[in-house]
């Protein structure tokens, strides 16, 4: 089965039944949607979101680094989900700071948080990422907001950017 990525910033859509009815939301022009496939178990791109050495192998576009030293995954509802990018070129950190408000292993992610980003600061963002099995390869769907529309487009731009990094080590880690 052929699983090819769609990116979106309005999509026409809502999420299925993973969430709970309280944190389900339609999808609106100020988010940012993602629907897009791995080369990977469902499993394995899961411990990419939330095992701390394998997500700051991958977070962030190229030129950015996360180091190892400022990732958290308390993977506990009210759990921490911490990082920092650092911008290669000038040393400049960008931290983004979370609560886990919800989690299915390997299923379901939810994070409330809040973060430094080039175009200012944003606070009381929700990231919603579903894990859906299709054997050998993942299909992920990715849900965040809301924002403005410039940090939205930036988002969703640093989020195809951060996705072709995963790819390219999912490929040589499940070789």
């Amino acid at each position: 089965m052929a699983l090819s990525p769609c990116f979106s910033a309005i999509p026409n859509t809502t999420f299925g039944d993973a969430m709970s009815e309280a944190s389900r939301r339609e999808v609106t022009e100020r988010d940012v949607f993602v629907s897009r496939a791995f080369a990977a178990p469902r499993d394995i791109v899961w411990r990419f979101w939330t095992k701390p050495e394998l997500l700051a192998s991958w977070f962030g576009p190229e030129g950015v680094t996360v180091p190892i030293e400022s990732v958290t995954v308390d993977l506990v509802e009210d759990g921490r989900w911490e990082l920092s990018m650092v911008d290669d070129s000038t040393g400049a950190a960008n931290p983004i700071r979370g609560r886990i408000v919800s989690f299915q292993e390997p299923e379901y992610l939810e994070i409330r948080m809040k973060a430094k980003t080039a175009a200012g600061e944003v606070d009381d963002i929700i990231l919603r990422l579903e894990f859906h099995d299709h054997g050998e390869r993942t299909r992920m769907t990715l849900h965040q907001g809301p924002f403005t529309d410039e940090i939205r487009d930036m988002t969703l731009a640093g989020w195809v950017l951060s996705f072709a990094k995963l790819d390219t080590i999912l490929e040589r880690y499940s070789a």
